[in-house]
């Protein structure tokens, strides 16, 4: 055994001594998740009542580079207590880990989520523990049917797209620990929203908890890798978002995201001094899909844009009709819609003009079939869908552009209260099989914040 080698931190030595059903080690690359992790795995097969267990990978190959052989992996920590038979046996012919342990020999099955038949055929029974490597990678109906047969879980994972379905069933159910909730960055703990289940522990590593990882190698990671890019956000900062083709690649919650107490120093109040910034227009746009058989939302959204130019998008309001049991038809998105407008101008100022997407002329008929039966002070408009969502995209990104060493801001902001406006930003992406063509998911509330500000990209520039 090489344990001696295994420089552990703080918070490394609370992950081994705490006692969870399931747990999710999430953060940065190099942070030892891995090394620390198998570490505590086979210490829990060593502990389970149960003889059969599971550690998997993409691939065989892959377990055997990254968790089998490697330094202080596996057998490097246990040696000749773990007898690696890579191609099973004559009795077993999976490849599997046999532990000689003080409860009698237990075996650690390797197997491969990216090959669903070699898996449907090694899954059967019930399972001591489960180490599922790189979560975020695996095939979710493995990870389904492998969670369902397995009394420990522990999974890594380095952050990605958050819209996959491993995050919502499984990750965003855990919670940090009370002691180490502040350690977890605010952007991963926002996305840890869903029910909690009983016991589930979330654990973010980074380089700082890697006692082991040499000052030089992590100056190599740090030169290696861009910064501003996806790969520099999930690897070195280890917060979630899709790696590559994201439409909106400079998006950047540090410089992007601001407080409500931040945008309203810019609201200019009756009878007070007139400041020297403040917002002089207000918009809303509105895009709308009423179907309940997709994910597609109303997305309602109201945005600011000051007399120097700045746009901040200040509120928003999304429904989806496939979550809800009385879906929503276009009578009731006018009462919606009026009543979105009407708290943002007692918050903010009176945005008289709204715009709609062209697409939906129901909504627009029961909007004016409303303003005849009540009377209205506000006006609700067909989006201006002339500009190219190409044209849309090169100015969005050209107001989040910034440069600290020409002392350039942005001059594009969203507000902390609007989410769901913050993720799409962070996953709405180029569709793979056609050039400088979106996805057309993701991007409900960026398809209604650009028809608020079309009519006054003009207003909107670089202070």
């Amino acid at each position: 055994m090489s344990t001696e080698r295994l420089l552990l931190s703080d918070k490394y030595k609370a992950f081994l001594r705490c006692d969870a059903p399931v747990e999710f080690l999430e953060g940065t690359t190099a942070a030892g998740k891995t090394t620390v992790g198998l570490f505590k795995f086979m210490l829990k097969v060593a502990e389970s009542p149960k003889k059969l267990h599971i550690i998997a990978a993409k691939d065989t190959g892959t377990a055997e580079k990254n968790i089998i052989n490697k330094d202080l992996g596996i057998i490097d920590d246990f040696g000749i207590l773990a007898e690696y038979n890579g191609n099973g046996t004559k009795d077993d012919k999976i490849p599997h880990i046999l532990f000689h342990t003080s409860r009698g020999d237990k075996v650690v099955y390797v197997m491969g989520y990216g090959d669903k038949k070699k898996w449907q055929k090694a899954l059967g029974g019930q399972y001591g523990c489960l180490y599922i490597d790189e979560i975020n990678t695996a095939d979710i109906d493995f990870v389904r049917e492998a969670a369902m047969r397995c009394d420990y879980l522990m999974a890594t994972l380095n952050p990605d797209d958050p819209n996959l379905d491993v995050y919502k069933e499984y990750i965003n159910c855990s919670r940090p620990l009370p002691e180490w909730e502040e350690e977890t960055p605010k952007e991963i703990k926002d996305e840890l929203k869903e029910e909690p289940k009983p016991g589930w522990v979330h654990w973010f590593f980074s380089f700082s908890h890697n006692l082991g990882l040499p000052k030089e190698k992590l100056e190599k990671i740090m030169a290696n890798t861009p910064k501003g890019t996806k790969i520099w956000k999930n690897k070195i900062l280890g917060l979630r978002g899709k790696a590559t083709g994201v439409v909106f690649s400079n998006f950047d919650r540090a410089r992007h995201v601001r407080s409500e107490a931040w945008a309203m120093q810019f609201v200019q109040l009756p009878g007070e001094r007139k400041k020297e910034e403040f917002f002089m227009y207000f918009s809303a746009g509105i895009d709308t899909s009423y179907s309940q058989q997709s994910p597609d939302t109303i997305a309602i959204s109201f945005l600011g844009i000051t007399n120097k130019g700045r746009c901040v998008v200040l509120g928003e309001k999304v429904y989806n009709n496939a979550a809800m049991e009385i879906p929503l038809a276009p009578s009731d998105t006018v009462w919606n819609i009026v009543d979105f407008l009407d708290r943002n101008k007692k918050k903010w100022g009176l945005a008289r003009n709204a715009f709609l997407d062209t697409a939906d002329q129901a909504t627009m008929q029961e909007w004016n079939k409303y303003k005849r039966r009540n009377g209205c002070v506000y006006t609700l408009n067909n989006a201006w869908k002339q500009m190219e969502i190409i044209d849309r995209i090169n100015a969005q990104l050209g107001w989040m552009a910034y440069d600290d060493a020409a002392d350039i801001e942005p001059c594009f902001y969203v507000l902390d209260s609007c989410p769901n406006y913050i993720t799409e930003l962070e996953t709405y992406s180029w569709r793979e099989d056609k050039d400088n063509v979106p996805e057309d998911r993701n991007d409900h509330m960026v398809n209604s914040v650009q028809y608020a500000w079309i009519p006054y990209q003009s207003k909107i520039f670089r202070r």
